[in-house]
């Protein structure tokens, strides 16, 4: 089995599905494609993404060393984090549910086996 890199963040202030929206874009390319992407990706998640994949690069070369030109984006979830909720002000003294949604990222990377 090949060896893998993985590197999370957690309570993410960018709603789920928003956020999927951009990791679908990387999901199985090459560690310098899914940067180029994620650097002229013109959506808030991508910066924070950015931060979270070259975190797993840096593990990827630094504890288990792995070749950095061999890396590729294996698997990269996005799941749901804790909400918080705040009440919004309406009319004639009523209040509706404002719901802040986080998210968690996960990206995992592994080596390519000859190219």
């Amino acid at each position: 089995m090949a060896q893998q890199a993985k590197a999370s963040l957690r309570m993410l202030r960018v709603t789920p599905r928003k956020t999927r929206l951009v990791a679908d874009l990387i999901r199985g390319k090459d560690v310098s494609k899914a940067e180029d992407i994620l650097r002229f990706t013109d959506k808030r998640s991508a910066k924070p993404m950015l931060k979270v994949l070259q975190s797993a690069k840096a593990n990827a070369v630094n504890n288990h060393d792995m070749f950095e030109d061999s890396l590729f984006v294996k698997a990269i979830e996005v799941s749901e984090g804790p909400t918080l909720k705040r009440f919004l002000a309406r009319a004639r003294g009523r209040a509706d549910l404002m719901r802040k949604r986080t998210c968690s990222i996960s990206i995992t990377l592994e080596e390519r086996s000859g190219k």
